[in-house]
């Protein structure tokens, strides 16, 4: 069981270890004769720098930097504009000034599951040349107040109900991941009572809208997790300077040592291959570890009330995969959503939501028509790969362009 004291020594923890890091790395970089000088001194520099750039990942958010890339391969810089301010999220805008007035408007719902929105830095950028682009740019719990008030599924909702309204009925919204089953509730609930604003259309990609349709990893840790035990051991109040302090999180860092503990040896076999890199001088800041990680080890603390509603609610519980989700006092309908069109797309080797969790929801929403309904299943992509790899740009992302501005 975590003390109160636990969140500020892992804190503490990753701080000094990067320091550490540091601190080798510049006695080498100061005396590069060291490397030479002294057994597995190379090595040791290798480690040095992949270590420092690993732990200062860990501790801030990485910058949008966003580039749109044009036909000709021409790339330029579009900058982020915050167009309205939630204290638990800032929706955010990416457009370039030439985009054509009739354009197609997309929300990009981004998870909110440990990682930063900047995850989807890749799929803005190889949208923002074909539309203008909004992005649910989720904020660190750590950094929000404990006076803002609390954040649990429900808060998702109301979110995504008011984003969706304020864009309008225009909007093409896609849901990545964890956010699918909580997009499908907010379409349910503006269905119910106020159709106007029903976006154009639903994208869901890889998410457990029926976490039991196919069981991977991720859904067996949920099903057999306690939540009494869950609090009691990965639930701390942020301590220190932040803004935060006294708010109860599932801090990043805790977050981070659960992915990464689902594929081991596939993370070690990366880390060991990049300190060879740097050892030998072959590293470079672009390179394809470097890019990688500078998403995957930037984690945010998630509100504990959330994490844990999640679990609860979606879950074990399967409120979305039995069309039972009580939202503001009522239980909301899927069947219920009918102008709309509804894609769904899934990664054959996708191991955090494996194929057809996500793949439930064409027989939920009942009361879209089926030449409304469309399914993509994309074979060799992984989790990652169905929105931000190889298969989303040279396959998923034309067809759901071509989806999205089909009549």
């Amino acid at each position: 069981m975590y003390t109160t004291s636990s969140y500020q020594l892992l804190d503490s923890s990753i701080k000094f270890q990067k320091l550490v890091a540091s601190s080798y790395s510049a006695l080498f970089d100061q005396n590069p004769s060291l490397t030479k000088l002294y057994p597995f001194g190379a090595l040791m520099n290798g480690w040095s720098k992949v270590a420092e750039k690993s732990f200062d990942r860990m501790s801030i958010k990485p910058e949008w930097a966003v580039e749109a890339i044009d036909k000709n391969g021409t790339t330029a810089a579009v900058l982020p504009e915050v167009i309205l301010h939630k204290p638990f999220c800032a929706l955010t805008r990416f457009c370039q000034p030439k985009t054509a007035k009739n354009a197609p408007k997309i929300l990009i719902v981004a998870p909110m599951s440990g990682h930063y929105a900047t995850l989807v830095r890749n799929t803005v950028s190889s949208l923002v040349t074909e539309g203008d682009i909004y992005v649910t740019d989720w904020k660190n719990a750590r950094d929000v107040p404990p006076e803002d008030g609390i954040f649990d599924v429900d808060s998702f909702v109301d979110y995504l109900v008011e984003f969706i309204e304020c864009l309008g009925a225009d909007t093409h919204v896609m849901a990545i991941c964890q956010p699918a089953p909580l997009t499908a509730a907010a379409a349910a609930y503006i269905a119910e009572h106020n159709p106007k604003a029903l976006p154009k259309s639903l994208t869901l990609m890889g998410g457990p809208v029926d976490p039991s349709a196919n069981p991977s990893a991720v859904t067996d840790y949920a099903e057999k997790a306690n939540i009494a035990q869950l609090q009691s051991s990965v639930i701390m109040p942020v301590e220190g300077d932040y803004a935060g302090a006294g708010r109860l999180v599932y801090p990043g860092i805790v977050q981070l040592t659960a992915f990464m503990s689902m594929n081991a040896n596939t993370h070690l076999e990366a880390f060991v291959r990049q300190i060879g890199a740097e050892s030998e001088g072959n590293a470079h800041d672009d390179d394809r570890h470097n890019r990688f990680y500078n998403e995957y080890l930037s984690v945010m603390d998630m509100p504990a009330e959330f994490f844990l509603s999640t679990v609860e609610r979606i879950f074990k519980n399967r409120e979305i995969a039995t069309n039972c989700f009580q939202y503001k006092g009522a239980m909301l309908d899927l069947n219920k959503v009918k102008d709309t069109r509804l894609l769904i797309i899934e990664g054959g080797r996708d191991d955090i939501s494996a194929p057809g969790q996500c793949k439930a929801a064409l027989s939920l929403f009942g009361g879209i028509d089926d030449q409304n309904k469309h399914y993509i299943l994309q074979d060799d992509a992984g989790h990652y790969g169905i929105f931000s790899g190889r298969a989303w740009r040279n396959s998923i992302k034309p067809q759901f362009l071509d989806f999205i501005k089909r009549r």
